[in-house]
């Protein structure tokens, strides 16, 4: 990059994308939970009815997606702050078809 072009950054500045940082490490923990239980949901709900649940699918792709949102924020790689302070993002890919157990 052109270091004419770059504002320089203030420790007040890095502070405060620490705090954020650590919120969103918090709410990345949450979602490892979420996403632990809602795997476990489902599994059990294909063990009981011999098909997956739709909802679910569609409800850990979003939380998945917005995960790696969080988890590139964490890392410096991205500048927009996630859900709640933008909009939740959209799924980043469709779930594909059909579940293979092969």
């Amino acid at each position: 990059m052109n270091e004419q072009t770059q504002t320089p950054v203030t420790r007040g500045q890095i502070a405060m994308r620490l705090l954020y940082t650590l919120l969103f490490v918090a709410v990345f923990c949450i979602l490892k939970v979420i996403v632990y239980l809602t795997t476990l949901f489902q599994f059990v709900y294909l063990f009981i009815t011999l098909q997956h649940s739709e909802p679910v699918r569609a409800f850990a792709n979003k939380v998945v997606t917005y995960a790696y949102r969080v988890w590139r924020y964490i890392t410096l790689n991205e500048n927009r702050r996630p859900f709640p302070f933008t909009d939740f993002p959209e799924a980043m890919e469709s779930p594909e078809e059909e579940v293979s157990f092969q």
